[in-house]
């Protein structure tokens, strides 16, 4: 049984192994900041040290606007005269007090918190749990992608407020920072969804990748629940040596919860026969991709672990509308339809979209506006080669490719599979980029925007949004 959890500065700073250095022991903290332009009166600020910044250069603008009082490793940072009944608690490391309170929390809250990992559609797959979920329970999800060392303990912060279950995620570009998390998250459930390219720059191999994806099982024990995507082998591999519960999921393939008989319907998702050791269903995923559709499978996997009808999930799933930039469909006025897939790209993601988009059958022409992808290290190239190609087979009548040289490789490949050369076009920028999609869509057409979010593709989304030039 779930339950609230008040904290005092003094609880706190045991909590974190600091020292109460000024304030009443008894004053209560409700609420945490950690970035000045977002602080609220009452809030208590953690001055963190980042690689680019030091939160301490703003520890007199927080108590300025109203902080409750702040959190500290440089005892020079606080004013010598502060408010009456300002808290000032001294730590080690800000970061790592961070990580401390949260653990505290979220020992003390009794909540259950599962927590979502993959290269590849963790966010859309965390969403999707917690809203089946919450057709049960009382459900905290971590905002947005609060997936790393500081978005993570500021979500497990939230189980003061006593919810049944927190549903979070975690992220990572380096071995060793998954462990990190796990060790603050304690899960009681962990769902592992891909292994993928993704910041392949900082791998020597897509082993390694895995290797530090399966940090996620870590502590892991009888009493633990892991998801795993039966599908991808490079997760069962390592999946086969926890000593936690396993349940399975899967598309196309044997597992606990499985689907088959799929049907790719374009923009519209997907439709399948789903397989579970409770019986068998229908299922519509309205979301782009069948990338979903196995997002989909682990959140019915976790939900039906948590005692939610099978009948209930189905519903909600079939009800379901994309993240913002996640494959999310626009139709805009004169006859176009956009999928604004522009909030990240990877390879495997980039294939399965254009995949999708190949699906589609309900249009006039099919266009893409395709960005670099970024962090893949020496085959960047290659990959980019391969997704060109990947455009090819889509049936493009016309493809924009926005970034390096990387992304001329795409379109120079892309020709190459096909695709006729005045039909495609390079851009340095997607500012460059936007206009000539606004020019180029007519009545008719779907037209997919998707790159990874250093490249901005989101300009060109909405850019068609905005109509014709």
């Amino acid at each position: 049984m779930s339950a609230a959890v008040t904290l005092t500065a003094a609880q706190a700073a045991k909590a974190m192994g600091g020292v109460l250095a000024a304030g009443p022991a008894g004053a209560p903290l409700d609420a945490f900041s950690i970035d000045t332009r977002t602080l609220r009166a009452g809030d208590l600020y953690f001055a963190i040290i980042g690689k680019r910044f030091d939160g301490h250069r703003f520890v007199a603008d927080a108590l300025g606007a109203g902080a409750a009082g702040v959190v500290v490793s440089a005892a020079g940072a606080v004013p010598r005269r502060l408010e009456r009944g300002a808290i000032v608690i001294r730590v080690e490391d800000t970061t790592r007090a961070l990580q401390r309170l949260a653990q505290h929390v979220r020992r003390e809250s009794r909540a259950q918190v599962v927590a979502v990992t993959g290269s590849v559609g963790k966010t859309t797959t965390k969403e999707m749990t917690a809203d089946l979920l919450a057709l049960g329970h009382r459900v905290f999800r971590a905002p947005g992608n609060f997936n790393n060392h500081i978005g993570l303990p500021l979500s497990l912060l939230e189980l003061r407020r006593g919810p049944d279950i927190a549903v979070v995620e975690l992220g990572m570009s380096h071995a060793g920072e998954i462990r990190a998390l796990v060790e603050v998250a304690e899960p009681d459930v962990r769902v592992w969804t891909t292994v993928a390219e993704v910041h392949s720059a900082f791998f020597a191999s897509i082993e390694a990748i895995a290797d530090a994806k399966a940090e996620i099982l870590e502590g892991a024990d009888r009493a633990s629940l892991v998801v795993a995507n039966a599908a991808d082998p490079l997760v069962m591999a390592r999946v086969r040596a926890t000593a936690a519960q396993v349940v399975t999921f899967g598309v196309g393939v044997p597992a606990d919860v499985s689907a088959a008989h799929v049907a790719d319907l374009g923009v519209a998702g997907t439709r399948a026969t789903v397989t579970t050791r409770a019986g068998a269903f229908e299922l519509d995923v309205p979301l782009f991709g069948r990338g979903h559709l196995a997002n989909a499978l682990a959140a019915i996997a976790v939900a039906s672990h948590y005692g939610v009808p099978l009948a209930d999930a189905a519903s909600r799933v079939a009800a379901m509308k994309a993240s913002p930039r996640r494959g999310e469909v626009w139709r805009l006025a004169g006859g176009v339809t956009l999928v604004d897939d522009s909030y990240n790209s990877s390879p495997r993601a980039l294939e399965a979209a254009l995949d999708a988009l190949a699906a589609e059958r309900g249009c006039e022409r099919r266009l893409a506006v395709l960005g670099e992808m970024l962090e893949l290290g020496v085959d960047t190239v290659a990959f980019h080669e391969r997704a060109g190609h990947a455009a090819a087979r889509a049936g493009l009548a016309q493809l924009l490719t926005v970034g390096g040289a990387p992304a001329r490789a795409m379109a120079d490949a892309a020709v190459a599979g096909g695709i006729p050369a005045e039909a495609v076009a390079h851009f340095a920028t997607s500012d460059e980029a936007a206009d000539a999609a606004a020019r180029a869509v007519r009545p008719g057409d779907v037209v997919l925007v998707k790159g990874s979010r250093g490249v901005r593709t989101d300009v060109v989304a909405d850019r068609l949004k905005a109509g014709a030039p």
